[in-house]
């Protein structure tokens, strides 16, 4: 199994980017296309899940666009990674909470190489650490689409976006935390330092959704 990773440069427009994702799950699923995990930036917006409140998007200072993806309320931004992934399941693990779960510890594990103690929280979701307060937070958010056992969006983690911006949503419903960041936690980083930080520990990931005696080849660029 062949998948390729990229990594686009600049500001991806949103509805661009859905569209493509959506052409790409059928082309998986009915003609056997490659698979692709996509690391973008997107320019500031607000999307709404499956589950958005109305009540919890509070400005539109953004636009804001409907996503058939789960969750609520996201902010994506300049400074935020976003990894939009897209497998083919059926080939893995049919199992959408295996994969979330698999997901998420993605991300935990890239987080971890410079030195953030990142993990899940019970009942919220989300990555969440501890800022230098002490104050818990959520510095990263997970939605994801899967047709047909083909997966698309994926994952959002805060580099260094402008925070102010997540005050028009109440982030994925919850009120309670504020978010983060790795520049407000004091970690100077670019973009570029956390994609080597996902691609050093991309065979975790995948070995975790392969099937016993599976296995993946990714071609990265």
């Amino acid at each position: 199994m062949n998948i390729d990773w990229e990594i686009s440069e600049g500001l991806t427009p949103y509805q661009d980017a859905v569209a493509r994702m959506e052409k790409l799950q059928t082309a998986i699923r009915d003609d056997g296309a490659r698979e692709l995990i996509w690391l973008l930036e997107h320019p500031p917006l607000y999307t709404g899940g499956t589950s958005a409140d109305p009540a919890e998007l509070l400005s539109r200072r953004f636009p804001v666009y409907d996503t058939g993806r789960g969750g609520r309320y996201t902010y994506h931004g300049p400074g935020q990674r976003v990894g939009y992934v897209m497998l083919d399941l059926a080939k893995r693990c049919k199992d959408v909470r295996c994969y979330v779960h698999a997901l998420e510890g993605w991300v935990i594990d890239a987080l971890s190489r410079f030195g953030v103690e990142a993990r899940r929280a019970d009942g919220r979701i989300g990555i969440w650490c501890d800022t230098r307060e002490g104050r818990e937070a959520k510095i990263g958010a997970i939605g994801v689409r899967i047709r047909r056992w083909v997966t698309m969006h994926g994952f959002a983690v805060n580099i260094s976006p402008d925070l102010t911006h997540f005050g028009g949503i109440v982030p994925c419903g919850i009120a309670e935390y504020p978010v983060t960041s790795l520049a407000d936690l004091g970690i100077d980083t670019t973009l570029l330092d956390f994609d080597k930080a996902l691609a050093a520990t991309l065979p975790d990931f995948l070995n975790s959704l392969a099937k016993a005696g599976g296995d993946c080849t990714v071609a990265v660029d």
